[in-house]
């Protein structure tokens, strides 16, 4: 009976070890073929750059390949400029990382209708594709017309700030 439990001890280890091996690329019982499994994927990323132009696959979609520690920048004249020219609406949120205004409903001076701006500041650019302006009223979106005034007010401003800082 004592040989009976050595021999299925002996015979589990046995079959552990081999299927251990079979996990890895090496083996107890193989060499390593990692060379030829490398040469094979070189291949395959070759002709999938013949056939469809482009390296990536499927598996692309579920790789994260941004860098964690990528700040976005957010141009501060801009982000200043609209802080400032929009100082009657209350501010709700702001995220200086992702350049997101969001205010709540306030009324202009002189004015009687009261809006509520998201305002994204998107680049680093000193530049009108840099800002984002979306404005509601309590009745839906503001005239693009509205919209546009808000934003060269904002990237007048931006420019005046830069012009006063810079000293020209």
């Amino acid at each position: 009976m004592a040989e009976t439990r050595v021999t299925r001890r002996s015979l589990l280890a046995l079959g552990m070890a081999g299927a251990l091996a079979g996990c890895g690329g090496g083996g107890l019982f193989g060499g390593d073929n990692s060379g030829d499994r490398a040469a094979a994927e070189r291949e395959s990323l070759r002709q999938r750059q013949a056939e469809t132009g482009t390296t990536d696959s499927i598996w692309n979609l579920f790789s994260n390949r941004e860098d964690p520690s990528t700040v976005l920048t957010v141009n501060r004249y801009i982000w200043t400029a609209a802080l400032e020219t929009l100082d009657f609406l209350p501010v709700e949120q702001v995220d200086p990382f992702s350049g997101v205004i969001t205010t709540g409903f306030g009324t202009p001076p002189g004015g009687g209708r009261p809006y509520r701006a998201t305002i994204a500041v998107t680049d680093a650019a000193l530049d009108a594709r840099s800002l984002n302006v979306a404005l509601m009223t309590r009745n839906g979106p503001a005239s693009a017309e509205t919209v546009r005034a808000v934003e060269n007010a904002i990237l007048t401003r931006a420019r005046q700030i830069r012009i006063r800082e810079l000293g020209l």
